[in-house]
């Protein structure tokens, strides 16, 4: 995968050659020319490794997902701060299901940089609910619920919160 600067020099390139199309006439390729360094730069704020996993995540193949996350080595460098966010997200939503405790400093690392979408945001901040009950941290987890509940305008997690209401009054 090609870095964000790359992609924008080769977007800028690309564009200044539409432009000579157009200087010679070649009105065609010109246009072409733009709508492929159009694409390029939607790829600088959409990075297909995180579509395919978000993708194969849906479709419930977490072996895929995990695979496209993997091929992202640096994070940090490579994405954008909304795409690293959604990769902690990612990465976060997949070890949930091997070790809480790396699922956890995912979850936060991903709040910290700032997922855009409020369901998103509540998605994380429920699953971070869930483990702070699994640890026993009562507390924690209703202030987690009660954000929650703020985020989810559709109501969508609302069975998922009653079920970890449910297992905090056995706490």
């Amino acid at each position: 995968m090609i870095n964000k600067i790359a992609r924008l020099g080769i977007a800028s390139l690309l564009f200044l050659w539409a432009i000579q199309q157009f200087w010679v006439s070649n009105i065609g390729n010109g246009i072409l020319l733009i709508f492929l360094s159009g694409l390029v730069v939607l790829t600088y704020f959409r990075n297909e490794r995180i579509l395919l996993a978000f993708w194969y995540l849906r479709k419930n193949d977490m072996a895929k997902s995990r695979k496209m996350l993997d091929a992202i080595k640096t994070p940090e460098q490579s994405l954008t701060k909304g795409q690293a966010a959604y990769y902690y997200f990612l990465s976060g939503l997949l070890e949930a299901q091997v070790h809480m405790g790396k699922s956890e400093t995912l979850m936060r690392k991903a709040l910290g940089m700032g997922l855009r979408m409020k369901h998103d945001q509540a998605m994380a901040k429920l699953n971070l609910a869930g483990i702070a009950v699994a640890r026993r941290r009562k507390r924690e987890a209703q202030i987690l619920l009660t954000e929650v509940k703020k985020l989810d305008e559709k109501k969508m997690l609302a069975d998922q919160v009653k079920m970890i209401k449910e297992q905090m009054k056995r706490i």
